[in-house]
């Protein structure tokens, strides 16, 4: 029984790949947003500088809000970070 319950408590957590937005906590969204970003193959993430430059340009417009794209409707930080990726309207 001992055995068991460990095994149980130990075992890997499954993670829910099936959530909205609006049924995950803000940081397991976050901490979710940022895992997928930094873990994306190399070949296809921009370089710092100019993901960096790109939020940068993006903290300026109107149309963000709350991590969005009020225009187009996409999460910036992660557009931003893909390198053959650009604004919409031709910000970046």
């Amino acid at each position: 029984m001992a055995e068991e319950r460990f095994l149980k408590e130990n075992e890997p957590k499954k993670r829910c790949l099936r959530c909205l937005l609006r049924e995950m906590d803000q940081e397991a969204y976050m901490e979710n947003l940022y895992s997928y970003i930094q873990h994306l193959d190399e070949d296809i993430k921009a370089e710092q500088a100019l993901y960096q430059e790109r939020l940068a340009v993006c903290k300026e417009c109107d149309y963000l809000s709350e991590g969005m794209c009020r225009a187009c409707g996409c999460f910036v930080e992660l557009r931003a970070a893909i390198a053959h990726n650009s604004c919409s309207y031709g910000k970046w």
